[in-house]
């Protein structure tokens, strides 16, 4: 064959693109479990850290194995919850079955289009009751935890992470601890306009369901606090369906309290 030639040409270069993509392929489901296992561990080390167990650093510094391990021997129960705050389906704690950034990128879809979810709670032996955001930031997805006390109406901690938000201003919703920091002690209220609100400027010092934006970073903050109220309302169904059941029960335990006791009369 004439290697000068344009048809020469044409199959050198698609065999060469070939096998560059077999090979490519090869490597990359060659890689495919330690990356799935990277990607846990990570995502469990956020939810860790949002949960109030230790800082991120910690977890990266144990390493994967450690980190799942003890997420195992601390997490009560896992499990995933529809718009009706129904439970729908455990996750495996043995297996340490947890949704991804890019499975809760799927609910995600289908929370804004108003279809079918279920989205993960995790609960854990310290009381702490972890859910999950996702949502878009000013370059790219926005995602990360938000934990709540026993009771579920306090808000306890967070922790989120981005793809590509700007180091230094948007890059702060992950990398700025006093800006995660604001959320312990907060509250959520969906008899205000907006559950939780992120607001630029600071917000009002009595209001318990906000807290300060992120100074030159309106963008990002605006789609966290997007992503927030929208699984917020996702979980709405499942945080109040809780809610009530403990006032519920907090009444009829006062109620029996404060009830008379029955005295009983033997006859002689």
């Amino acid at each position: 064959m004439n290697t000068n030639s344009n048809t020469y040409t044409v199959i050198y270069t698609t065999l060469v693109c070939v096998l560059v993509a077999a090979i490519l392929a090869f490597v990359s489901q060659l890689l495919k479990p330690k990356q799935e296992a990277n990607e846990k561990a990570e995502t469990i080390s956020q939810i860790l850290t949002a949960a109030g167990f230790d800082q991120k650093a910690h977890w990266q510094e144990i390493g994967n194995a450690a980190t799942i391990a003890f997420y195992q021997e601390n997490l009560a129960e896992a499990f995933v919850v529809n718009a009706r705050g129904e439970t729908t389906g455990a996750l495996d704690k043995d297996k340490a079955v947890i949704y991804t950034p890019s499975e809760l990128k799927v609910q995600n879809r289908a929370i804004k289009a108003g279809t079918d979810y279920e989205v993960p709670v995790y609960t854990f032996s310290n009381g702490v009751t972890v859910i999950p955001i996702y949502g878009a930031g000013l370059w790219g997805p926005v995602w990360g935890y938000i934990s709540f006390d026993a009771t579920l109406d306090n808000i306890v901690g967070a922790y989120f992470d981005h793809e590509s938000e700007t180091p230094g201003l948007g890059g702060k919703i992950k990398d700025d601890p006093s800006f995660r920091a604001q959320f312990a002690g907060k509250t959520v209220d969906f008899a205000d306009a907006r559950a939780f609100s992120i607001v630029k400027g600071g917000a009002p010092a009595d209001k318990r369901n906000a807290i300060d934006a992120i100074t030159g970073a309106t963008m990002t903050s605006k789609g966290l606090d997007e992503a927030i109220n929208n699984w917020l309302e996702a979980f709405k169904g499942y945080l109040q369906g809780r809610l009530q059941a403990a006032a519920a029960a907090e009444a009829e335990a006062a109620e029996t309290e404060a009830a008379p006791e029955t005295e009983t009369t033997t006859a002689e």
